[in-house]
């Protein structure tokens, strides 16, 4: 494994960094459309305006002492309380800012606002939206094209999540140009972007490790840890129906959120309300929303949220009762941004530092699937690197870093 002592930890407070534009400018406004979007008691809206001036301009707090999990918290923030929010880790300050926004709105009770989830006007309004039903009907198209086609359709789409459109090329290109399916990429994935959107592709390594129709032997278990509802986890669903209906596993385990964080971060309502939507389709995505449930129902299509999943740290530090549930298992597909943050630990790794060794600690396979929107990346060619920071054109060569343009299918066999 690479030497994390070359690898600083990212802070909030380097001047013109992504972390500190996040904490700066994200945050603040994120707190504003969540005081919008409902008719919270005045109660609610002091406590919001609370931490709006905390988080901009105050020091870190421990929470309330009638909180149920402050005693969590004050072990895991001990060493950041009574310092600027700008002064500690990133993933640290992100992880708690949500942990504070939920308390700020009453999400744990008790009272009327108990088990509200601030972000649910953002999710709805998404799934309600007529992209969506553009990018279901969509599904009847790819019906007709051949499996490996459709396999390939159905990853690109959730790799991309809310920026997918399941009728895109399937052919992906990869940052050294070129696609991989041996055709010659004249046509574009998305008009008026970089034509090789994809850093890194190691998507036949990834069906290598699910070949379709199973193998004789034990069940074989896919776990998918989700990112963001809505837009990205449609498409999630969809490959999943994939990867059951093709035979490449025998069943999943969704892994989600046990409650509202990073604003549209999915839970167990999330998946319910996304797979109704698919099954309230009509065509070939009602058929996929109906085989979805009927999956959830006879336990082919396991959906469980751990705490951990909440906690401010990298994945290196699971539980062990929740490291053996990938123990045994096919594959782990890693959604998201920060996922993949907390898969290879939140530093300022070299990108060509090897993915492999930075997710040794991960149990069993893993692949990555990540638009890039932080500064986080590793596993990459030099000429690639070289390539993209000479294109960045922003004078630090960094910005294809977090501009949700690039995407990448990393994997560890």
């Amino acid at each position: 494994m690479a030497e994390v002592d070359d690898a600083p930890v990212i802070v909030c407070g380097a001047p013109g960094s992504f972390a500190r534009s996040v904490l700066a400018e994200r945050h603040p406004a994120l707190i504003e459309q969540v005081r919008d979007a409902f008719p919270w008691s005045p109660e609610r809206h002091r406590a919001l305006d609370a931490l709006l001036r905390s988080s901009t301009e105050g020091v870190i707090e421990p929470l309330g002492p009638h909180a149920h999990d402050r005693e969590r918290w004050d072990a895991w923030g001990a060493e950041y309380f009574g310092r600027s929010w700008f002064d500690v880790p990133f993933l640290w300050a992100e992880s708690y800012f949500y942990r504070l926004l939920l308390e700020a709105v009453g999400y744990f009770g008790p009272g009327p606002w108990q088990g509200i989830d601030p972000f649910a006007p953002f999710k709805r309004a998404e799934l309600r939206g007529s992209l969506v039903d553009d990018e279901l009907a969509a599904l009847d198209v790819l019906a007709r094209r051949p499996v490996a086609e459709r396999a390939a359709a159905y990853l690109q789409g959730s790799l991309w999540g809310n920026r997918a459109d399941l009728s895109f090329t399937v052919g992906s290109r990869t940052a050294d140009g070129g696609t991989d399916d041996g055709s010659d990429g004249s046509t574009e994935a998305r008009s008026g972007e970089d034509p090789s959107p994809l850093v890194a592709d190691d998507s036949e390594a990834l069906w290598s490790l699910l070949p379709t129709g199973g193998s004789p032997g034990a069940a074989r278990t896919v776990h998918v840890i989700a990112d963001n509802s809505g837009r990205e986890l449609i498409p999630d669903l969809v490959l999943i129906d994939h990867l059951l209906e093709s035979g490449r596993a025998d069943d999943v385990v969704l892994h989600v959120k046990p409650y509202p964080y990073y604003v549209s971060d999915a839970t167990m309502a999330d998946v319910v309300d996304c797979a109704r939507r698919l099954a309230q389709a009509s065509g070939e995505a009602g058929e996929t929303g109906r085989r979805l449930w009927a999956a959830m129902g006879d336990g082919r299509l396991a959906v469980r949220a751990d705490g951990f999943f909440c906690a401010p740290f990298p994945y290196a530090e699971m539980p062990d009762e929740l490291r053996r549930q990938f123990d045994g298992s096919a594959l782990t597909i890693v959604k998201g941004d920060l996922n993949y943050r907390r898969l290879v630990g939140d530093r300022l790794w070299s990108p060509t530092t090897p993915f492999a060794g930075l997710t040794a600690h991960f149990p069993g396979p893993v692949a990555a699937l990540r638009t890039l929107k932080s500064d986080v990346i590793v596993g990459l060619e030099p000429r690639t690197v070289a390539r993209l920071e000479d294109a960045a054109g922003d004078g630090t060569g960094r910005a294809w870093r977090t501009s949700g343009t690039h995407g990448l299918v990393q994997v560890r066999t």
